[in-house]
């Protein structure tokens, strides 16, 4: 909602459109406006008067280019990225018009360089780099600039578009590597629901059918055979009470897979984000409101660590204490976590529903540390008590079966 209403204060045109870089970090979980502190060199080409004595001419290319040069950077931002090659080319025409007037005016080139995009090879991109600094060397000749300017020029064009251009080259790899992990995810959850529906067939569909069976052979037998419908009957509920115990069976392994699933995601997910996963899972076959429980923990967790903490290092570990079970995810990134977020609070709402505890620790520089305590005891009086009404619902079903 702070998006929507905010960008109703700007016109369509300046508003984040999609393909854009703007766009591409707010998805990733990144404030847009943390580019504009990259404007802070700009102000180079205010300093000419500091140095040498200027003329108007200077200050009209400060007060025609310099708005010029904010509006072509922030369209560069929040445009698609299929765009920004119009705006590079138009900084490369405003440096080289404002250069004769305000020598300092070759800032601006040094922007066009680290806004070259990257298409899939980085010598094109180097190369329209060159071809940049080349014109300015040129035009720097033909105003008579001493030899060591051009050192500067090149020198200052040439690391910070190395540097952009380094970072262009990461943000795609990693974005691929984020692609790949949603479709692993994808597939992953599509095989799992495949997986689920093969064993629930495999178990009930010839249990069912037998069931089936001797209900219609117990009715039959009703008014000719009382013992005989009582033993069908008996024999009947025996196989519904085998097959309630193999499906029972069957959910403990799909519980099982649950939280193991999520953490080899979290892994991928950390890896795309430059961050080192240390798992130590010591626990297994836990009750389902658990499972579940800390299988969520761990996605929210592991996604606040990718996209906020800064970290290299991130630490998993699930360990059995006593009558409970305890997981502490802890990172090495700044930490400073004050204020419980609705991420955060809806961690501590799920932990609490089970009884449980779940503390943060999270000094300013010293990275964060989540511990969590759920007792096992509790999740097992809800299970033993669902379960007449498992069985009820299973025969309700087999009675309007037949």
């Amino acid at each position: 909602m702070d998006h929507r209403s905010g960008n109703t204060r700007w016109p369509a045109w300046l508003r984040p459109a999609p393909g854009s870089s703007a766009a591409a970090m707010r998805a990733a979980g990144h404030s847009p406006w943390s580019y504009a502190w990259n404007l802070l060199w700009s102000f180079w080409v205010f300093l000419g008067p500091f140095f040498q004595p200027v003329e108007a001419g200077f200050w009209w290319s400060l007060a025609l280019g310099y708005p010029l040069f904010l509006l072509i950077f922030l369209l560069s931002w929040v445009r698609p990225v299929a765009e920004v090659g119009g705006y590079v080319g138009a900084l490369v025409v405003l440096t080289a018009l404002s250069m004769p007037w305000n020598p300092a005016g070759w800032t601006y080139a040094v922007f066009a360089c680290a806004m070259v995009p990257y298409q899939g090879s980085w010598l094109a991109s180097a190369t329209k780099m060159a071809v940049i600094q080349g014109l300015l060397v040129l035009e720097g000749i033909f105003l008579h600039w001493p030899w060591y300017a051009f050192l500067i020029l090149v020198g200052v064009c040439t690391s910070t578009g190395a540097g952009a251009l380094a970072g262009r080259i990461n943000w795609d790899k990693n974005t691929r590597l984020r692609l790949s992990h949603e479709q692993i995810r994808q597939l992953a959850a599509t095989a799992e629901r495949e997986r689920i529906g093969r064993d629930l067939h495999d178990l009930l569909g010839h249990t069912l059918s037998l069931i089936t069976m001797k209900l219609e052979l117990s009715r039959r037998l009703l008014d000719r055979d009382q013992a005989a419908a009582r033993r069908e009957l008996a024999e009947a509920e025996e196989v519904a009470r085998h097959a309630l115990a193999e499906v029972r069976a069957a959910v403990t392994g799909i519980r099982a897979a649950g939280i193991a699933a999520e953490l080899a995601s979290a892994a991928l997910l950390l890896q795309t984000s430059g961050v080192q996963l240390d798992q130590h899972l010591q626990v297994a076959n836990l009750p389902e409101s658990i499972e579940c429980t800390l299988a969520l923990v761990l996605r929210e967790a592991s996604t606040n660590i990718a996209r906020h903490a800064r970290a290299t290092l991130a630490r998993v570990s699930l360990t059995r204490t006593g009558d409970s079970v305890r997981l502490c995810i802890e990172d090495n990134g700044h930490g400073g976590i004050r204020a419980a977020g609705n991420g955060l609070s809806g961690m501590r709402e799920r932990v609490q529903a089970l009884g449980g505890r779940l503390e943060l620790d999270s000094p300013p520089g010293g990275g964060t540390r989540l511990e969590i305590d759920v007792p096992l005891a509790a999740p097992a009086i809800v299970r033993d008590v669902d379960m007449p009404r498992a069985g009820t619902l299973a025969s309700a079903r087999v009675r309007h079966a037949t």
